[in-house]
């Protein structure tokens, strides 16, 4: 789950890790509102799950608060789009105004899941700002990592180790490691799977400053916290996963057109690999789960069936909690009530698979079954290419 920049500031803000002092604004008369509470000279950046804000045009330094206003009116409804938003964009619908600052130098630091080691692993670099991505892939040796150990967690003497490599002494260093271990607090005591400050800055007053921030929590520890639903943004998430996460399935939009629906999300990988090698582009990533009702299964057809994009769906079904009747079934509900005329591949093996066959091939559906995975995706790609 992700939240914006503002709110993960403000969360940093609780743990004693200084943030520019920032206004958000619904509106572009807010945005002239803050500006002038702020001084005029001030950063306007737009809120969006994304990153690469600034070189779409997101982020901008603005010396009046009435060109704060006619900024705001330009960025509001507007969709930027970076390399993380995708050819379609995301709309801006809140402003972040914050006061500027004048930078004597800046960092890159973060905590995140390494799922290789299952650790929390910190990351830091002395060339921190909106091009870390091109310092890692040139100079990967300039971007320091230290796995932390969960049962001791992350110790003074390691945070000032590797602030120390940053370049940092004296008092700037001992904040530094009080900075790095009050993140650390964040993820453990949020539950995040990222909590990232981009850049962090050591001002020309001679102050450290989380200038940038972004922050994701771990989807299943939201049990913990009720009040993460109420900080979502749903106006940045798309529609379909919006309607997948109500019947509880794992579902992701993608960029091809070729709809898939499996239980498992080892098989769901396996499944988008095998159809890109036989050229098959997948329009989705949807998992319904080892022991989906014929009712979910139902949802879950529609749901891929409501994506423009999707011109065929391939299931590939293994039924072991799972019937491959049921799933059948679920199908042939699905499909009738929305008049369904796509070609689609079945591959279903495991309990009550010949029934489940029997079921789709009386349907009227255009629909084949498939002895294997590969099969399967053969099948469907050379279908859409008919």
């Amino acid at each position: 789950m992700n939240i914006h920049e503002y709110q993960a500031k403000e969360i940093l803000s609780t743990y004693g890790i200084p943030v520019p002092r920032g206004r958000v604004a619904l509106t572009s008369d807010q945005v002239e509102r803050a500006a002038k509470e702020l001084g005029g000279h001030c950063v306007v950046k737009a809120q969006i799950y994304a990153g690469g804000r600034g070189k779409a045009g997101g982020v901008k330094v603005v010396h009046h608060p009435e060109q704060a206003q006619d900024l705001g009116k330009e960025l509001f409804g507007k969709r930027l789009v970076t390399p993380q938003t995708g050819p379609e964009g995301l709309k801006v619908r809140r402003i972040l105004v914050e006061e500027a600052v004048e930078v004597a130098r800046e960092f890159y630091l973060s905590i995140t899941l390494d799922r290789n080691s299952s650790r929390y692993c910190l990351i830091a670099s002395a060339e921190g700002g909106v091009d870390i991505e091109e310092v890692a892939k040139r100079s990967p040796e300039k971007i320091l990592m230290f796995t932390i150990d969960p049962a001791l967690g992350l110790r003074p003497y390691q945070a000032r180790k590797l602030a120390i490599s940053l370049g940092l002494t004296g008092s700037i260093c001992e904040d530094c490691v009080t900075l790095m271990l009050n993140l650390y607090r964040v993820c453990q005591e949020k539950d995040c799977v990222l909590v990232e400050i981009n850049p962090l800055v050591v001002t020309r007053a001679g102050w450290l400053l989380a200038m940038d921030a972004k922050t994701s929590f771990d989807d299943n520890a939201i049990f913990r916290h009720h009040e993460y639903p109420d900080m979502m943004d749903y106006s940045q998430l798309d529609t379909l996963e919006i309607n997948a996460g109500k019947y509880d399935l794992s579902y992701i939009k993608l960029s091809g057109n070729i709809g898939c629906m499996v239980n498992g999300a080892g098989l769901a990988m396996a499944t988008l690999d095998v159809l890109a090698e036989y050229g098959g582009q997948p329009a989705n990533f949807l998992d319904v789960g080892g022991g989906a009702t014929r009712e979910k299964v139902a949802e879950a057809f529609k749901i891929i069936l409501e994506d423009a994009d999707a011109r065929g769906v391939f299931v590939n079904i293994f039924g072991g909690i799972m019937r491959c009747d049921v799933i059948a079934l679920g199908i042939i509900e699905a499909a009738g009530e929305v008049n369904c005329t796509l070609p689609i591949v079945v591959r279903m093996d495991g309990s009550q698979v010949e029934e489940g066959k029997r079921l789709l091939a009386e349907s009227g559906l255009n629909v084949q079954s498939a002895d294997n995975l590969g099969d399967g995706a053969a099948k469907i790609v050379a279908m859409l290419r008919q």
